[in-house]
């Protein structure tokens, strides 16, 4: 089952710009690390009272996952909704802005391009 050179192409195209630049990897890099501390804190070590860890990955997820949370409470999730919607709306949300950046890292690279390209030296 082969899928359309064009479906083929737009993931292509989607997959370099979340994952293929440098700072969408500083970025995924970044929230790993947060996710690896809030997971840590909330296995390994006791707390007398709630841990606010995971605020970290909430924020280095915002504004996206917030949008998310408010479209589930929408349709009727209870304020966050099930673990599994929050978790989801987290890595949802994560990857949309990998890609957001990536799209702006090309969008300022391409734009500096035509720049050379419209002005070349000596002229």
């Amino acid at each position: 089952m082969n899928m359309p050179a064009m479906n083929q192409q737009t993931i292509r195209t989607f997959a370099r710009l979340t994952f293929g630049n440098v700072a969408s990897l500083l970025y995924l890099g970044a929230v790993a690390v947060a996710a690896v501390f809030v997971t840590v804190d909330t296995l390994f070590v006791t707390h007398e009272d709630a841990s606010f860890a995971g605020v970290w990955l909430f924020l280095m997820a915002a504004p996206t996952v917030f949008l998310f949370l408010l479209g589930g409470s929408l349709a009727g999730a209870e304020s966050f909704g099930p673990a599994w919607f929050m978790y989801l709306a987290l890595t949802v949300s994560v990857l949309v802005q990998s890609l957001a950046l990536g799209w702006f890292v090309r969008l300022v690279r391409g734009g500096a391009r035509r720049t050379h390209a419209a002005h070349p030296q000596g002229a």
